[in-house]
C-alpha cells in the first residue's frame, strides 16, 4: 500500500541530510508552453539518441553526437523522410556514427510518426503537452506502439531528457513500487502502468509537485539512489 507523500518526503530529507539539501537536488520540468515550443527535429534527435544509447555505452553516443547531427541533417524531419533505403544503408556503415542498421532505420520510422502527429496537432510538442499527470503512461504506450524502439524505459527517458514531466521506472522507484505492493508482475504491463500512474497522480494532488520531483523524492527515500529518478 502506498504511503502518503509527506511520509516519503520526510524520509528522503532524513536520508539526504535535510530539507535544504534535498530541495537543492531537485529539478523542475518544462512548462506546457515550453514543451509546445520544442521543435519536431529536437524530438527526433532525442528519440534517436536514446535509441542508440539503449544497450550501449552512453558516453560513446555523447562523444559521437555532433556527427549524428551532421549525418542526419540536423534531424530535419522533411529531409529525413526523403532518405531512401539505399541512403539509410550507407549511413548505417558511416564510421562517424555507431554502425547499427536496425537502429539507423528507426530515424526515418520515428520521423514518419512525428510528421503524422504534427499534421493532426500542429506539432509533436503540442501533442506531448496535451498529456497530464493522470495519463502520462498513455503517452509512454503511444511511443511504444507508434514509434520505433521507444518501448520500455527508452520513451520515458527520452521525454525526461527534453525536460518533459514524467516519472521514471529507475531501479529505486521500481523497487519501492514493488515492495509496497503497488505493482507486481511485468513492469510495463497495462496493469502495472495504470497502478504506477495512479499513485503518482495521487502524490501530485497531495503535494502539488511535478512528477519529475516526486519520482526523484521517492528514489531518494529508498534504495541506493545510484540512478536518475
Amino acid at each position: 500500500m502506498a504511503e502518503s507523500f509527506h511520509s516519503i518526503y520526510r524520509r528522503a530529507c532524513e536520508r539526504k541530510g535535510g530539507e535544504k539539501v534535498l530541495e537543492a537536488m531537485l529539478q523542475a520540468p518544462l512548462s506546457k508552453s515550453q514543451i509546445k515550443g520544442i521543435s519536431d527535429d529536437r524530438f527526433l534527435a532525442a528519440m534517436t539518441k536514446k535509441v542508440f544509447q539503449s544497450g550501449f555505452v552512453w558516453r560513446v553516443i555523447e562523444q559521437k553526437w555532433p556527427d549524428f547531427e551532421t549525418v542526419f541533417f540536423g534531424f530535419d524531419i522533411d529531409k529525413v523522410l526523403l532518405m531512401p533505403d539505399e541512403m539509410l544503408e550507407q549511413k548505417a556503415s558511416d564510421k562517424r556514427i555507431v554502425r547499427n542498421y536496425k537502429k539507423v532505420m528507426t530515424v526515418r520510422d520515428n520521423a514518419i510518426m512525428i510528421k503524422d502527429v504534427a499534421r493532426e496537432h500542429g506539432s509533436f510538442g503540442n501533442f506531448v503537452a496535451s498529456f497530464n499527470a493522470n495519463d502520462i503512461t498513455q503517452l509512454w504506450e503511444f511511443l511504444k506502439k507508434r514509434g520505433a524502439r521507444l518501448g520500455g524505459n527508452t520513451g520515458p527517458y527520452m521525454l525526461r531528457s527534453l525536460g518533459i514531466d514524467t516519472f521514471l521506472f529507475s531501479r529505486d522507484v521500481e523497487d519501492y513500487l514493488r515492495k509496497n505492493d503497488i505493482i507486481d508482475g511485468g513492469l510495463t504491463t497495462k496493469k502495472s502502468l495504470s497502478a504506477a500512474n495512479n499513485v503518482f497522480a495521487t502524490w501530485q494532488q497531495e503535494s502539488g509537485r511535478s512528477l519529475q520531483e516526486i519520482s526523484a523524492i521517492v528514489a531518494f527515500s529508498w534504495g541506493t539512489n545510484n540512478r536518475v529518478a
